[in-house]
Parts: structure tokens; sequence; C-alpha cells
């Protein structure tokens, strides 16, 4: 990963081992730290968070490459909804990793308005300017400049839900009206990619049954304006083995482009179909 060099006294430096620990088990995503009054990449892909929030030519530029895309690898042209709805999932996923991963790692929960957060999508890239974060009690980064104590782990997800939701809401607001859904799918879909991104990631880290237990805490069901909790549940496989699933709150519209290809998390794929393919071919 790229990080910018920073004095060890900064927030930034309160996230900068999380950051490298996702890189390292996911090279696709890079998360490069600003110090201030380093301007953040502008062309050649990039594009800030709060270019994609105000919609407009931005957000086109953003979406054509989703639709070409769509062209390329399936021969057909998308309904401009659905291409909005991956546009988004292809954005939020890796987005929420930014808070959530940090708090999985290391309980600290850095604040990245969309101002100061910019994204290359072709590199999986983003820069970040982390100017706040919360922490525990017990942290020593609670030192740091920046640093907000809260006085225990409830408080902490609360922090988690706020900081994504600072973030992403905003986008949410850009990409609303090229998508035909209302404001509670649209958070349905926040919901999904703060825990399929985390679920994903802590399955690379060998710890994925705690990333589990987690968000189950952090989305229980009854937090606005997110929708649904965590959604785990457990199949058997064929060999009685346990098959960890989860049912989304949304639904990505893939079925839209591939009718015969369901995601294994989708509604509208039965347990069956989801045991099949969550067994390892032998």
């Amino acid at each position: 990963m790229t990080v910018s060099t920073l004095p060890s006294s900064t927030a930034a430096s309160s996230v900068t081992a999380a950051y490298a620990r996702l890189t390292e088990v996911f090279p696709g995503l890079r998360a490069e730290l600003l110090a201030e009054g380093v301007a953040a990449p502008s062309g050649a892909g990039w594009v800030g968070a709060a270019e994609l929030a105000r919609g407009g030519g931005a957000l086109d530029t953003f979406l054509a490459w989703d639709n070409a895309q769509v062209l390329r690898d399936h021969g057909h042209q998308a309904r401009p909804d659905v291409v909005a709805s991956f546009g988004l999932h292809r954005y939020s996923w890796p987005a929420c990793l930014l808070i959530t991963v940090p708090w999985f790692l290391h309980r600290r929960v850095p604040r990245i308005p969309v101002g100061d957060v910019a994204f290359q999508r072709a590199l999986g890239h983003f820069t970040i300017r982390v100017r706040e974060f919360a922490c525990l009690p017990d942290d020593p980064a609670a030192a740091l400049p920046g640093a907000r104590v809260v006085p225990d782990e409830a408080a902490l997800r609360a922090e988690v839900l706020d900081a994504v939701a600072e973030h992403i809401g905003p986008v949410l607001e850009g990409f609303g009206p090229r998508m035909r859904r209302g404001k509670r799918a649209l958070w349905g879909m926040a919901t999904d990619e703060i825990v399929e991104g985390l679920w994903y990631i802590a399955h690379l880290l060998g710890e994925e049954r705690r990333a589990m237990a987690e968000l189950e805490l952090l989305l229980p069901g009854t937090t606005k304006p997110y929708v649904g909790n965590a959604g785990f549940r457990e199949l058997t496989g064929p060999n009685g083995e346990s098959l960890p699933t989860r049912d989304r709150a949304s639904c990505c519209l893939f079925y839209t482009v591939r009718p015969e290809d369901t995601c294994v998390t989708c509604p509208r794929t039965c347990d069956a179909e989801r045991v099949r393919k969550l067994t390892p071919a032998s």
C-alpha cells in the first residue's frame, strides 16, 4: 500500500496499520493518506467522492465505465438504473471498508466526509484525509490530535454507523435519481455493503466468525437510516458441515443482466442453490 509520510502524532497515523493490512490481504484496494496541504489527485480516472455526491458530469463519466463493462462482458445493454446500481456498489463496497476495517482490527473509527476522499476505480486506489477518529479510553492512540474518546464498545459501534452515514449518505443522494429506488432501498444497499465488505475481508484475515458476531451487534435491525440487520444464518452442507450465508436487504439487479445467475446472498436464491454454490467441488 502507498501511504504518504506522516508525522507519528497525526490522526491519520491511527489508521495506517489497518489500511496496510487491508491491502496485504486484498491487493486490489489501496488507501493513500494525504497530509494537510497536499492536493488530492485529479484527472486520469480520478473522481472525488464529493463529485459523485453532486451527480452531473463526474457521475456520468464514472458510470460510463460500468456501462462499458456490461457491454463488454455480457454483450448487451443494461438498463440505466442497473448501471447506476453497479456503479454505486463498486464505489460503496470499498469505501465502507475504509471505516469498518480500522474498527474491526484496532477499534478506531475514522471520519472521512466526502470532501476528503478521492477514488481511482481502475487502480482500486483511494486517497483520504483523516482529521478525526473515535477510539476507546485504553487505546494508545487516544492521545493523538483528532482523537475523540468514547466510553465503550456500544458507543464505538454507533460511531461506525455515523461515520459510514456521513460518507455514504451524500453519495446515495448523488446516485439516487438514476436508480429508480426510494430512500429505504438505497439505505438497504448501504447496509449490505457494510456487512458483505467486512465479512469478505474478515474471511481473508481468517476471522470470519468474529466478523459475523461483530456485524450482528453493529446492525441489530433497529438503527436508522440503515435497513435490516446483518442477516446471517447457517445452512447445512451435504456432509453435515455448516455453511454461513446471509440474506441481503437489497438486490444488486445482476439478474437483469444474466437471469440464470444470481448472487449467493440474493433474496432470489433458494437455499438449495446456496448450498450448491457454497459447497466446494470435490
